[in-house]
């Protein structure tokens, strides 16, 4: 396999063709092949080789050349990216083309670490003005939405599409239908019996048995399998999403989909914090964030505002509750939110993703059950909020410098300058064992919205 990818590597440069590319999947299969066959012949050799480990690392990243520019190859002219291609084999060759744009696609390269933050800034600004943006739940459907032909329209070829097709012609005056068959106004429909290419290559195989038929069989196959092809797409099949309406269909909002989008612009944003890609990041996080649930109104939504669902179709409500997908990402995601992070075992605050909108504008009382499960309450201030983690509270409030205050269940405390605990602190945190009865975390938080262009 490393031979075979090294003898390829140069064509990275530029563009495979469907003969190279084919020549390729070839390569490599027989020698998975031959690999398989040894070892089912043979089984193990119970011997213990040798591989040093330059040759291992020089395999992967000649691997990863190989799959980063897969990834590149499959961006589209208005900078998203193919989610699934078909791909057509033929003796010699390997065909791909491309299906419709899908969300799961833009979440999938959001989330492969291949962009850079202008690439996943630009993907995004892309996004919100594509068909896959739905304006009136300020939010993304899976897939385009589409008017699909009703079941007098499907089966029909007009004759400019079968017009110099020798072989329909012959069929047309000897008035066989094993084929197509032409109505009253010139319309050609296919074979009702025809369920898929298969039933239409055995007509064609019949056919070309008839001696009066078998040169134009030959001749007009492949056209005939592409006019089957373009005219019912069995190959783009894609299962309800692209047949019928509602339960995540045609013009449906799958929630579950869009909580995974919402986690893959927090990670870019994240990633690349700082300067006006760090900031447009960040705008484009809170604009998939205000098109979420508990932003809108019942009347919006179409339900109770905080309770999942699975999807909304076009022109409905939210339908399906359930304890859905989508509130796994919602717990991944409102923890970056409040800037809560672990890394090598220390606990370290930093809110960069935090709404000011959020913080009190007037003093309130928390609720909340210590890790003696006795309920406990503490008053808050103007400009703060409060969580727990690990039943340990955490006032969070606002402030030019970051710090940390450990307030000690034996009435000790402690400051930590900057955003970490040290470890044998945040242990006590993680263990719930008492020691630490809340913190005070002060740090920076602003938010400019400018609304993502």
């Amino acid at each position: 396999m490393s031979q075979i990818l090294a003898e390829y590597q140069p064509l990275l440069e530029g563009v495979f063709t469907d003969r190279e590319r084919r020549q390729m999947m070839d390569a490599m299969g027989q020698a998975g092949s031959t690999y398989r066959w040894g070892f089912y012949e043979n089984g193990l050799s119970g011997e213990n080789g040798f591989l040093p480990h330059t040759d291992l690392e020089a395999f992967l990243n000649t691997t990863l050349a190989f799959i980063e520019h897969s990834l590149h190859a499959n961006q589209r002219a208005d900078r998203l990216y193919h989610a699934y291609n078909v791909l057509h084999l033929s003796p010699e060759t390997a065909t791909v083309h491309h299906l419709d744009e899908m969300l799961e696609g833009q979440v999938a390269i959001l989330s492969s670490g291949l962009l850079s933050g202008d690439e996943a800034l630009t993907l995004l600004q892309s996004l919100r003005k594509s068909a896959l943006y739905r304006a009136d739940q300020h939010s993304y459907i899976l897939y385009p939405d589409r008017d699909l032909p009703g079941f007098l329209h499907k089966n029909s070829l007009p004759p400019e599409k079968v017009n110099g097709l020798k072989l329909v012609e012959a069929l047309a005056k000897a008035n066989d239908n094993t084929l197509l068959s032409r109505d009253l106004k010139g319309t050609y429909h296919f074979n009702g019996k025809f369920r898929n290419i298969k039933d239409v290559n055995q007509a064609l195989s019949a056919l070309e048995t008839l001696p009066q038929y078998a040169d134009l069989v030959r001749a007009e196959a492949e056209t005939i399998r592409g006019l089957f092809e373009e005219t019912f797409r069995h190959a783009q099949f894609t299962g309800r999403s692209g047949t019928f309406f509602a339960y995540e269909g045609l013009g449906s909002i799958y929630w579950h989909m869009v909580s995974k989008l919402l986690l893959a612009v927090q990670e870019n944003a994240l990633r690349f914090s700082k300067g006006n890609i760090g900031e447009g990041l960040r705008e484009a996080y809170w604009d998939v964030r205000k098109g979420l649930s508990f932003n809108k109104t019942p009347a919006e939504y179409g339900a109770f505002p905080v309770d999942p669902y699975s999807h909304t179709p076009k022109g409905k409500g939210a339908k399906q509750p359930g304890m859905t997908g989508l509130v796994k990402e919602e717990i991944l995601t409102r923890q970056a939110e409040l800037g809560l992070f672990v890394n090598a075992g220390r606990l370290s605050f930093d809110p960069l993703l935090l709404d000011s909108e959020e913080l009190l504008k007037s003093a309130e009382v928390f609720y909340y059950q210590d890790i003696h499960k006795k309920p406990q309450q503490i008053y808050l201030e103007p400009g703060s909020l409060a969580f727990t983690f690990c039943q340990v509270p955490i006032i969070l409030r606002t402030a030019r410098e970051t710090s940390i205050t450990v307030c000690f269940a034996d009435g000790k405390q402690a400051t930590f300058e900057g955003q970490t605990l040290d470890e044998t602190t945040s242990q006590h945190l993680f263990r719930r064992d008492g020691v630490i009865e809340r913190l005070i975390v002060t740090s920076p938080i602003n938010r400019k919205e400018k609304g993502l262009v």
